[in-house]
């Protein structure tokens, strides 16, 4: 019978982030499309005690931790020993981990050392016939596999927006402390962390409700035959700062600074979406002054419910793509929304 792991570590905070909860809801349904193959949940932190407690209902047969100061922080020398401590302990066969930058760093090691397999950026896990399938994305997100494997323990990397977060009452967990080998963790030292500079405002929101999609025509000549790139500015920090929603952008728009074009200055490759972009699953979309280029689409495909403005009414980004189409000058309908917004 397999063993099932799910590995998660703790925010500075000493919560876990919501990715954690949706992967946890992965592993209960994991558990029971195999017959009830035993769930262990490790965690990862300074101290993991609230960690645990608030997830502590979720049928777990058993609660490891592998804490302390060394583990506080994000460091590929003591998260890849701690993940393989933890693997080692609960002797698991499959290992379910969310997709965040300290596991993607840390885990490829970590197999390499149990002699494993891992696949990333998993999109769906299920049972067929008694084998456990997974599937992901390939090239840009046009080609979706399925895959299995026989090699144990298989590592399968969750990505987010997949399932709803766990749900479930908090009571006191039982924990095992799981020791791990001695290593001169110190030789590496996190010093701080160095955000990305934004011009003064947050952009990149993933657990926004709305994703604001911008395109090259915002700093394109309008109607009066000018660039209208301070309004432009204003006008869609507005809206983030109105609704709290994250930004994206098309690959062209983020593009234009190597052109010499004119640029809007809060925009960078981090607000790219589709074509060597990222693939964001946010509940709604705004689409605006885009173009119809297919490659942005695909970055586009996830949003559950998207509307797009655009005063082409043939724009190949809403034509098909598009839940709803307003045919419209996008300075007017989102100088209006702000407006309603602020109201």
């Amino acid at each position: 019978m397999e063993k099932i792991l799910l590995i998660a570590h703790t925010q500075a905070d000493g919560k876990l982030p919501k990715i954690v909860l949706e992967t946890l809801n992965a592993a209960i349904d994991l558990t029971g499309k195999l017959g009830g193959a035993p769930l262990t949940v490790g965690l990862i932190g300074e101290n993991v005690k609230e960690a645990a407690d608030s997830i502590s209902t979720c049928g777990a047969a058993s609660f490891l931790a592998v804490e302390g100061a060394d583990f506080s922080v994000s460091r590929y020398s003591s998260d890849a020993a701690a993940i393989e401590a933890l693997v080692r302990k609960s002797e698991a066969s499959i290992v379910l981990a969310p997709t965040t930058s300290r596991f993607s760093r840390a885990i490829p090691g970590a197999v390499f050392r149990l002699k494993g397999r891992v696949e990333t950026h998993v999109s769906g896990i299920d049972v067929e016939n008694g084998q456990l399938t997974i599937q992901r994305w390939y090239y840009r997100q046009r080609m979706v596999a399925r895959l299995t494997r026989e090699q144990r323990p298989w590592f399968l990397v969750v990505d987010s927006g997949i399932l709803p977060g766990w749900q479930g009452a908090a009571a006191s967990a039982a924990i095992e402390h799981v020791t791990v080998a001695a290593t001169d963790f110190s030789r590496t030292q996190v010093l701080g962390i160095q955000a990305a500079a934004g011009g003064g405002s947050q952009t990149v929101r993933p657990e926004a409700e709305v994703l604001f999609v911008a395109g090259a025509g915002w700093t394109k000549k309008q109607s009066d035959g000018q660039i209208h790139g301070k309004e432009a500015e204003s006008t869609i920090l507005g809206f983030l700062e109105n609704c709290n929603a994250s930004l994206g952008s098309s690959k062209s728009l983020v593009d234009q600074s190597h052109e010499g074009e004119a640029v809007l200055p809060f925009m960078s490759h981090l607000n790219q979406v589709g074509q060597t972009g990222s693939t964001p699953r946010h509940p709604k979309g705004l689409s605006t002054c885009c173009h119809g280029e297919e490659p942005h689409a695909v970055g586009w495909r996830f949003i559950n419910e998207r509307r797009a403005i655009n005063l082409d009414p043939n724009c190949g980004w809403a034509q098909g793509k598009a839940d709803v189409l307003y045919v419209a000058d996008a300075f007017q309908v989102m100088a209006k929304v702000n407006e309603m917004l602020k109201k």
